[in-house]
């Protein structure tokens, strides 16, 4: 169940939002200050926030900068271009204007959380029982996290984002410069062989597979 937080001092507006969003199957959680929104975000993370601006202690404007990675509808009576775009550069995801209908508020929150959904998926990337986040670059097998160093994890990377390829070797040294500077060709060897035995003692299986003379790939079962 999707989870929207209403960070509005209008206690009747905020009523309202809730039945109406409790109705469509959402769960909802409400603020009514700056301070008090913050306060809950530390405990909980919300799948959207709706947001006021003429808030209480902290506004709305200073409580944005703090919800990055969390889609928000602003929602307030400014109507300038100039608010709404100022707003949007600042990290709001939409802009609905007070009053608006439910309908169309109900419409911006799908779209929204579809949107939110997509770069999950987009973020995630899987390999027979391999899952990786490249949002928040946590690796698991089977469910269970594998700590890797900035190395193991570009290397890993690479090879899961071209997993019927074998990739040579100066082309891992080269693809992951960027991210790991200090890995080199002599070191190269020591770390995957680093990489493949966390993954093996995750797994209980080879991952990686050694091909003689060009390079390394993700092994299959076929």
């Amino acid at each position: 169940m999707k989870e929207i937080m209403i960070i509005d001092d209008d206690i009747y507006i905020s009523g309202m939002l809730e039945e109406i969003l409790t109705k469509e199957g959402y769960r909802v959680s409400r603020a009514y200050s700056g301070t008090e929104a913050l306060l809950l975000l530390s405990r909980q993370t919300p799948d959207l926030v709706l947001l006021d601006l003429m808030l209480p202690g902290l506004s709305g404007e200073e409580v944005l900068p703090k919800l990055q990675g969390i889609p928000v509808i602003v929602m307030s009576a400014k109507a300038h271009t100039d608010d709404k775009v100022n707003l949007l550069l600042s990290g709001a995801d939409d802009y609905i204007t007070k009053p608006f209908d439910t309908k169309e508020l109900l419409a911006r929150i799908t779209v929204q959380l579809r949107k939110a959904s997509v770069k999950i998926s987009a973020s995630l990337l899987h390999f027979d029982s391999i899952t990786m986040d490249t949002s928040s670059h946590a690796v698991c097998v089977n469910t269970i996290p594998v700590h890797l160093t900035k190395t193991e994890y570009a290397i890993l990377k690479l090879l899961m984002q071209n997993p019927a390829q074998i990739i040579a070797k100066s082309a891992i040294l080269e693809r992951i410069s960027l991210d790991t500077p200090d890995c080199t060709e002599s070191s190269l060897k020591v770390h995957i062989s680093n990489l493949r035995k966390k993954l093996r003692d995750a797994g209980d299986k080879d991952y990686i597979e050694a091909v003689w003379g060009i390079g390394f790939k993700l092994a299959s079962d076929e």
